[in-house]
């Protein structure tokens, strides 16, 4: 995350190839023109339940992001209502100053007074100040990709997207992304200015925002699906006949899901969390795992109907 300016293009669509074909250690270019590896690294986890206050010791959340970098990690994910504050601030202390290959990402948009308590706030000046406390907590003068938590239905998307371009204008966004959004959101968001991601909730049993991939591959776009391990639903009954195919390729649940996620789509970037080292570097793991055609079409069959 140099404070080099890396100038943006306009992001080429990419074909969709075949699983057996494609290398799942690609680099996808994020906004055209910020290549990341396609497996990164998000820092939820880094804090305690419902995503309030430190989860553990200060010292063990920056030796974990420091060995997701380590192990080739490019792309990391947070946001400002992740403690609240306290995950930027551990990117910050971990990683700065930034590798001019690592990209940052956060979000702005949601406000947190509780471990259960979320309010969207899209207002303009609310946007603008929140980006101003990212940029002081990150230490940059620059963030990579800025997203848009969630759409304020009280706000019009012109106002807040335009606050978003006034911020990219002013050098102080890189690349805009959207959060939890529809397609019919995303074909309104991209008729008033470039959008270099999306993260909506997509995994081995979660196809609901299909329509929204669909469109990331048709635009050239990243997609950061969030919960891509299904937030623990792979433990569950209807996730057991995943153990055949993690038998065959020596691996768990998790790294099968993920594999799946980098096998489904080339426009794919999941970013799962942890606090732990050993389960950060089995979660890497899975960019060596090769799912074979019939693996794949029995996957595909796990989602509900």
């Amino acid at each position: 995350m140099s404070t080099t300016s890396r100038p943006l293009g306009s992001a080429t669509p990419r074909p969709v190839v075949s699983a057996a074909s494609r290398p799942l250690d690609e680099v996808f270019p994020l906004g055209g023109e910020l290549p990341v590896r396609r497996l990164g690294y998000g820092t939820a986890q880094l804090t305690g339940p419902g995503y309030w206050g430190p989860r553990g010791e200060r010292r063990d959340a920056v030796a974990v992001l420091r060995a997701a970098v380590d192990q080739g990690v490019t792309l990391v994910d947070t946001a400002d209502n992740y403690g609240p504050a306290l995950a930027e601030e551990l990117v910050a202390e971990a990683l700065h100053p930034y590798a001019d290959d690592l990209v940052i990402a956060t979000k702005g948009g949601v406000v947190r007074t509780s471990d259960h308590a979320w309010h969207i706030d899209g207002r303009p000046e609310r946007l603008r100040a929140m980006c101003e406390a990212s940029l002081r907590r990150l230490r940059t003068d620059r963030i990579d990709l800025y997203q848009l938590h969630r759409l304020d239905p009280e706000v019009p998307l012109a106002d807040q997207l335009g606050t978003l371009d006034e911020l990219r204008r002013e050098g102080k966004i890189r690349c805009i992304g959207l959060d939890t959004i529809t397609a019919d959101q995303l074909e309104q968001a991209l008729s008033l200015t470039g959008i270099a991601s999306v993260q909506n909730r997509f995994n081995l049993i979660d196809r609901s925002s299909d329509a929204v991939l669909s469109m990331c591959e048709a635009r050239g776009l990243a997609f950061l699906p969030w919960f891509p391990l299904a937030d623990g639903a792979l433990a569950g009954e209807a996730a057991a006949s995943l153990d055949g195919i993690a038998a065959r390729h020596g691996a768990t649940r998790g790294q099968i899901a993920l594999a799946w996620l980098l096998h489904r789509s080339p426009v794919l970037c999941p970013t799962p969390g942890t606090g732990s080292p050993d389960h950060l570097t089995e979660n890497l793991r899975a960019r060596e795992i090769r799912l074979s055609t019939e693996d794949m079409s029995f996957l595909e069959g796990l989602a509900p109907a």
